[in-house]
């Protein structure tokens, strides 16, 4: 299994990226996460199922209308809200099914459903789960890359 540190290098060193979870409500962790992306000048593309663009940037839908998903590590900003969870794991299907490389679950979005998928089925090498932020530790690791 690969460390923590290898995982994020892999989930960095992605030419694109895709932020699920963005709204138009500055306040909410998945915006921030966007404009995270956005303020390093890093290729992302927003996924909202109804919203047509955020951030000045055009959405997507689903995952799977992303035009190279094996080049696009997904980031994941869903409500922690067990009637939401369901969001989650239809996400990871997703990702597994299109090979994206690798996936960040934002602290707070995943539960024993979600870990207990990542764990069966084989993502624990490209999956960054229970900690840490992007906001706090996404620096870090992109100098670490340099």
């Amino acid at each position: 299994m690969s460390s923590l540190v290898e995982v994020q290098k892999k989930f960095l060193s992605s030419p694109k990226y895709a932020v699920v979870g963005a709204s138009k409500d500055q306040s909410k962790f998945g915006t921030k996460v966007l404009k995270w992306y956005q303020a390093r000048n890093i290729d992302v593309t927003p996924v909202h199922p109804k919203e047509e663009e955020l951030e000045g940037l055009k959405t997507i839908r689903t995952i799977a209308d992303l035009p190279a998903p094996t080049q696009t590590s997904v980031h994941i900003i869903t409500p922690p809200k067990a009637s939401h969870l369901h969001v989650t794991l239809g996400i990871l299907e997703q990702a597994k099914a299109l090979g994206v490389p690798a996936l960040w679950l934002q602290p707070g979005a995943e539960d024993e459903a979600v870990v207990s998928y990542i764990k069966e089925n084989g993502l624990e090498d490209k999956t960054i789960y229970g900690g840490p932020c992007i906001l706090v530790e996404g620096d870090g690791i992109l100098r670490s890359l340099a």
